[in-house]
């Protein structure tokens, strides 16, 4: 480039700087803050270390296999992994328009010229073969930072997708602990049902025998009666949500009627210990990927409101073209054909102030909607984990006075045949201690799975096994 072609760019970057002040972004500031982590009332000790596949403690190699097959084909985690290759994509996208981009261009046409043009006879009035060959070259400065704002917004959203998907891993393994807590339970307490409906049943069939000897009135055998249909219901409930919960297990394995029939009875140890804090964990919020989430998106959106501000400013990009220009096929390539030349480009947004101040207080929003959203996230991340430390904690209490129950019916009832035995008491008052020893089993069932989806909501309401560095 000449000395006079660069003073000539150099003024006029100067004007179009000089300009630019009529179009100034607004002053837009936003309106909501994140939220201080120490404001939350987490506590001063760190959540224990728990295992990879910390499920293998339950002991049930079913399980194993269903939690490993979730994790490979459940649809909602497959779902994420593809939005994280198109994040990905952008971020691509983003880079590559940051780089000089280059294009190769070449035409040849037959053009029947003017006679009165620019191109004198033997040529005007004449048709010939007119072509070209070019190298273009045009790359954005990028002066503002927009590109670079760009970039960043893309690669946050990047790191949000990716955290979404660790998040997607830790949702799918809770709602398959569940539902398989849930499928043992509904066995356990048909099980127990069904005990109930055998029992009722000969409560009912001695109860009729009494009546026949006088020793018992309608009023007992209409209650013998209805408790043979109540526990007919409690079996059917059971056997109802059993085939439920294996309908949900199928499903999120990724698989469907196929495979309700290998779903099997479960073999949990259901008072395994699992690695659970006693309090809040102080590094709550660095464990957990749908925080980590959270707070990649409003990095994303604080860049792409700086991207929006940096539209107010000059557009500069340098281009360039080297290569061949003739009429005449023959004369293409000869050397005093060559043409070429380089300079800016410069482009100034003088009268789309309104579009661009629209977009800018668009994106100062979408900021505040992003830390609104990342509050949220960290309250409720703080509540869930509050609410299964108190569910941890008073299930253990409640358990304990359910085996204090059970023990007692339970010995109610040994001394109830005893009795029996000895010809001491009649057989119904074996049957009704055997009642109460089969509703304690049941609130014993019904505790104890409390229990354990508590301990593994809280388990993974802490971050599960995941760690921001992995």
């Amino acid at each position: 480039m000449t000395m006079a072609a660069c003073r000539s760019s150099a003024l006029l970057l100067g004007i179009v700087t000089a300009l630019s002040g009529c179009v100034t972004p607004p002053k837009t500031q936003p309106q909501v803050h994140s939220i201080a982590d120490q404001s939350v009332g987490l506590g001063t000790t760190t959540a224990p270390v728990v295992a990879d596949r910390w499920w293998e403690q339950y002991g049930d190699p079913q399980f194993d296999q269903l939690v490993t097959t979730a994790l490979e084909h459940n649809p909602n985690l497959q779902q994420t992994l593809a939005r994280l290759r198109a994040a990905q994509s952008q971020v691509e996208l983003a880079t590559a328009q940051r780089t000089p981009g280059v294009t190769l261009n070449g035409a040849e046409q037959r053009v029947h010229w003017p006679e009165q043009y620019i191109y004198p006879p033997p040529f005007g009035g004449g048709t010939f073969w007119n072509g070209q060959l070019l190298v273009n070259l045009s790359w954005d400065l990028d002066f503002w930072g927009k590109q670079a704002a760009l970039i960043d917004q893309a690669r946050s959203t990047e790191e949000a997708t990716r955290l979404d998907t660790e998040a997607a891993r830790l949702a799918t393994t809770v709602a398959l602990s569940q539902t398989y807590l849930d499928l043992n339970r509904a066995i356990a307490r048909a099980d127990i049902a069904q005990q109930s409906v055998v029992q009722r049943k000969r409560i009912l069939d001695i109860t009729r025998k009494r009546i026949a000897a006088g020793l018992d009135t309608n009023v007992e055998l209409r209650e013998a009666e209805t408790a043979v249909p109540q526990a007919e219901l409690a079996r059917l409930q059971a056997e109802a949500a059993r085939e439920v919960a294996v309908h949900r297990l199928a499903a999120l394995v990724g698989e469907g009627a196929n495979a309700y029939e290998r779903i099997g009875k479960p073999t949990l140890n259901l008072e395994a210990a699992l690695s659970i804090p006693n309090e809040l964990p102080a590094d709550l919020l660095g464990r957990r990927p749908d925080i980590l989430a959270a707070r990649a998106r409003v990095e994303a959106a604080t860049s792409g409101r700086a991207a929006a501000r940096a539209a107010f400013y000059p557009n500069v990009n340098l281009s360039a073209f080297a290569g061949f220009q003739a009429i005449g096929l023959s004369n293409l390539f000869q050397a005093n054909n060559r043409t070429f030349g380089i300079g800016p480009a410069i482009s100034l947004p003088l009268f789309e102030s309104h579009r661009l101040k629209s977009e800018f207080n668009a994106a100062t929003a979408l900021q505040d909607e992003a830390v609104s959203s990342y509050n949220g996230a960290v309250l409720s991340a703080v509540q869930q984990v509050a609410d299964q430390l108190s569910q941890v904690n008073y299930s253990a209490q409640q358990l304990q006075q359910a085996r204090s129950t059970l023990t007692a019916a339970e010995e109610a009832y040994r001394l109830a045949q005893k009795r029996y035995e000895a010809g001491l008491a009649n057989y119904l008052s074996v049957l009704t201690t055997e009642t109460q020893v089969l509703n304690a089993r049941t609130t014993f069932v019904d505790i104890l799975h409390q229990q354990a989806l508590a301990r593994v909501s809280l388990l993974l309401a802490v971050g599960g096994n995941f760690t921001a560095a992995s």
